[in-house]
């Protein structure tokens, strides 16, 4: 028969700080998102404040925007998502073996290409 081990409280907290480390994350992404979504309109207000000829449309700037945004709102759901599921399996012992690290991965890989995506773009490419 099993003894109950008497639960660590620091193990807890610590899928916590990740849980926030996690949000703090979507909210960036949501608030980069909204930035980069109003780039466009903030330049064709400097254009027409200078007298300068208008710039491009913001087809690029917006689209990437709203796609960040809607990264941060996934970002947040399935953060949420998993720290319930980070805690039952705690409880049961089994948590080194039931969690990967394939959201995180995915996560930097969908920010590395938008970066190459804005780099190109600022770029002129």
């Amino acid at each position: 028969m099993l003894q109950e081990l008497p639960k660590d409280p620091r193990i807890y907290m610590a899928a916590e700080r990740t849980f926030l480390a996690w949000i703090r994350t979507g909210v960036a992404l949501m608030g980069f998102g909204f930035i980069l979504a109003r780039f466009g309109l903030f330049l064709r207000e400097l254009a027409a404040t200078n007298a300068a000829p208008p710039h491009a449309a913001s087809g690029f700037s917006l689209p990437v925007g709203v796609a960040l945004i809607v990264v941060g709102i996934l970002v947040n759901i399935v953060a949420a998502v998993r720290h319930h599921r980070y805690v039952q399996a705690i409880d049961q012992g089994r948590f080194r073996s039931a969690f990967g690290s394939l959201f995180a991965y995915s996560v930097a890989v969908f920010l590395a290409l938008i970066g190459l995506a804005i780099a190109v773009y600022l770029a002129g490419i």
